[in-house]
């Protein structure tokens, strides 16, 4: 039944492929795999194989990717993703030595793949479950592991109907999970080959701060040519906003004359640009614009960033955060904010996300449901220095109190 369900979902992904852009880079995507792996997979080396679905799970993944490439020369790196979102922005990723689409999970498919890259090791991240993968990599010995891991009551695994998809998770030579809830519902099910070491995104988002890049025109709008700490106006990051963020974040800046904006939205298409355009009552400028011109910030409140990339070197300038996606699937990245030491706000949907409910717990993080509970938070952050100080402090530090997992699991790995 599975692999029938598989077989069904490859085959609407051909059906709607001429119609639909990421439907198409991932079928002409898997149908150059093979090829991709006759070529560049060398028959006399050790491969370690990481798959991940998508960026976010890459990025999750890069730490140990990194230190295993300095640390144990002797291995290569095979890396895979499902998503075009993943593939398309990290195929020329210098990181790995082979970077390929995952075939879809049906038999004959898994075999081909794993015959041809015939990997030493397997790591799958965080969600990661393929049954034809995990099922074929056991039954020829080789090691699989699952890192940064998160399981929950209401997965498909521990449903009445869940036994036949709970095989997969005896497949794993081990799991890595990120908190104890984890391991202990596992082990309700039998699965004792579990150990908590946390996420390694927070590994991540340390080696990101210590490489952020300078960007001279981002400092100078947020903190200003030879003007005192004391002096500078607060500044807002809106990381990663969406249209329902926009419509709450923005008639507050317009209100406050004493603050500035920075706002990175999710969507850098025209019609998306004009319309945060539209809100805006005060003057701003953006961010493409000024590099060709840089007097163009004179006398501008609003900076827009009109292109992708320079989120997380773009946060070391805000005295708060803001990060969209909350009041539509769920917020996106928030220890990118976190690990720079000030306070970070976001929507209603952050349930599913670990960081976000500890962050919360620590002080260092707020849950903002509507127009006016965002502004009743800002009001306070903004009227209490001491307030604002020790939440963006309780930020930092539990980014840095939770790092460490990549080191962690690299010595529990058969390397």
């Amino acid at each position: 039944m599975y692999s029938l369900l598989i077989h069904f979902y490859a085959f609407i992904v051909a059906l709607i492929s001429p119609f639909h852009r990421k439907a198409r880079l991932m079928r002409f995507g898997q149908w150059k795999t093979n090829s991709i792996l006759r070529e560049k997979i060398d028959r006399n080396a050790k491969y370690i194989w990481f798959h991940a679905s998508s960026l976010g799970e890459f990025e999750q993944g890069r730490p140990m990717i990194e230190k295993i490439k300095a640390q144990y020369p002797g291995y290569k790196i095979l890396l895979t993703f499902f998503s075009p979102s993943g593939y398309e922005v990290r195929k020329n990723y210098n990181g790995a030595d082979v970077i390929c689409y995952l075939p879809f999970d049906t038999p004959y498919r898994v075999k081909k793949f794993l015959n041809l890259a015939n990997p030493a090791v397997a790591v799958f991240i965080k969600y990661e479950f393929w049954g034809n993968y995990l099922h074929e990599l056991k039954k020829r010995g080789i090691p699989v592991y699952i890192i940064s891991a998160i399981f929950r009551p209401d997965q498909l695994f521990f449903q009445w109907f869940g036994a036949p998809y709970r095989k997969m998770l005896h497949c794993f030579t081990h799991l890595f999970v990120q908190d104890d809830r984890s391991k202990e519902l596992l082990g309700k099910y039998g699965i004792h080959n579990v150990t908590v070491f946390g996420d390694t995104r927070f590994d991540r988002v340390l080696d990101v701060r210590n490489q952020a890049r300078d960007i001279p025109e981002v400092e100078r709008f947020a903190v200003g040519l030879n003007r005192r700490a004391e002096e500078r106006a607060v500044t807002l990051i809106a990381g990663s906003s969406w249209p329902q963020d926009e419509e709450i974040l923005i008639p507050y800046f317009n209100e406050h004359p004493e603050m500035k904006l920075i706002i990175a939205p999710h969507e850098i298409h025209r019609e998306h640009l004009m319309y945060i355009e539209s809100l805006l009552k005060r003057p701003f400028v953006r961010l493409s614009e000024v590099m060709q011109d840089n007097s163009l910030l004179e006398g501008k409140d609003c900076l827009i960033v009109d292109s992708f990339g320079l989120l997380s070197s773009i946060y070391r300038y805000g005295t708060i955060a803001y990060i969209g996606g909350g009041f539509g699937a769920g917020i996106h990245n928030t220890l990118e904010a976190a690990v720079y030491g000030i306070p970070v706000l976001f929507g209603p949907r952050f349930q599913k996300f670990k960081e976000a409910r500890d962050l919360i717990k620590v002080g260092g993080g707020f849950s903002v449901a509507s127009k006016d509970e965002f502004v009743g938070k800002m009001d306070e952050l903004l009227t209490y220095a001491e307030v604002l100080k020790a939440s963006g402090e309780s930020a930092g530090q539990f980014v840095k109190g939770n790092a460490g997992a990549t080191d962690g699991i690299l010595k529990e790995l058969a390397l």
